[in-house]
């Protein structure tokens, strides 16, 4: 899908056409959509079929009058067969030509969804640097909020600590261990994509731009550290779930291993008085072994309640 967008008003306006100043916001294109992106609008093939590969690491390109920049962008997906939520990372593509810039994804982009309903403050198409920096601000700020709500998942799940006894809370700290990996490995590759753009050897930078630009470097490393911190906690975190889930379980065997003593000793007291012999003493009343019975069970039970580990 083709969208086409520019600023006037003080809000963005969408076109039938492109003109100097625009945006074109493409994602799931056709291979009509395809052609006419390399015929039509110029674009370079090589730069539109990079923003489409799903596995295109974060990397700056210039080829004559256009330049490619890829940015991985965090995304969050809802499990069909529950609740919790999937994150992880596809690459956009920026390209900046002479007249306006053009995003390229494979999907459809929150953050470029939200640029397009005018929600950000301050958008300005007709300046494409600045334009530029906006998206990879707002990239950036995706990046961190999906960081916090997973950051809010793993505590909650942390509160379920003490009583776990089953696999699916390990199962579900393993998902959001590997996202972070996602974000960390993707965020590391973004930064080394904002320091080739911070020298304004691809992206002509303008002084009123500096500090902007200096934001979003401050930004994705933030970001970045983030994602180090809670990939950390998280795997400390998986450890004492082990830990807890493996002393739960012996502490129910133990449980379980008391019970089946306890309820052993009438069995054994009864089984010798139900041999045929006359060695025994009071053999013949019923009430003496149900005595002994209950007292060598009281006097076990309350010396493994004493002793007990768990």
């Amino acid at each position: 899908m083709i969208n086409i967008y520019k600023t006037g008003n003080g809000t963005l306006l969408q076109l039938e056409k492109p003109e100097p100043g625009c945006w074109v916001s493409v994602y799931e294109p056709t291979q009509e959509e395809f052609h006419r992106l390399t015929e039509e609008y110029g674009l370079e093939a090589d730069f539109v079929r990079s923003c489409l590969d799903e596995e295109e690491s974060s990397r700056v390109e210039r080829e004559d009058s256009q330049t490619l920049i890829i940015v991985d962008t965090a995304v969050a997906e809802q499990r069909e067969e529950s609740e919790i939520h999937q994150y992880y990372t596809v690459p956009l593509g920026i390209i900046n030509t002479s007249s306006y810039v053009v995003t390229v994804s494979l999907r459809r982009n929150e953050v470029l969804a939200a640029i397009a309903e005018n929600k950000p403050a301050g958008i300005d198409t007709t300046f494409r640097t600045r334009f530029i920096l906006q998206i990879l601000m707002r990239i950036s700020a995706g990046f961190v909020a999906y960081l916090k709500q997973i950051d809010k998942i793993s505590y909650s799940m942390e509160q379920k600590l003490k009583g776990a006894m089953k696999n699916s809370e390990i199962v579900q700290l393993m998902g959001l261990e590997k996202s972070l990996v996602y974000f960390t490995t993707s965020l590391k590759a973004n930064l080394v994509t904002i320091e080739k753009i911070q020298r304004g050897r691809v992206v002509k930078l303008y002084p009123e731009d500096e500090d902007l630009m200096d934001d979003v470097g401050i930004e994705f490393r933030q970001a970045a550290e983030m994602a180090s911190i809670y990939s950390g906690i998280l795997g400390a975190m998986m450890d004492a779930f082990s830990y807890v889930i493996a002393n739960n379980q012996n502490a129910v065997m133990w449980r379980l291993t008391i019970i089946t003593v306890i309820i052993e000793i009438p069995n054994i007291i009864y089984g010798f008085y139900g041999i045929n012999t006359d060695t025994l003493p009071l053999r013949w009343s019923w009430i003496y072994p149900l005595l002994v019975s209950v007292v060598a069970t009281a006097v076990v039970a309350a010396v493994l309640w004493r002793y007990r580990k768990f």
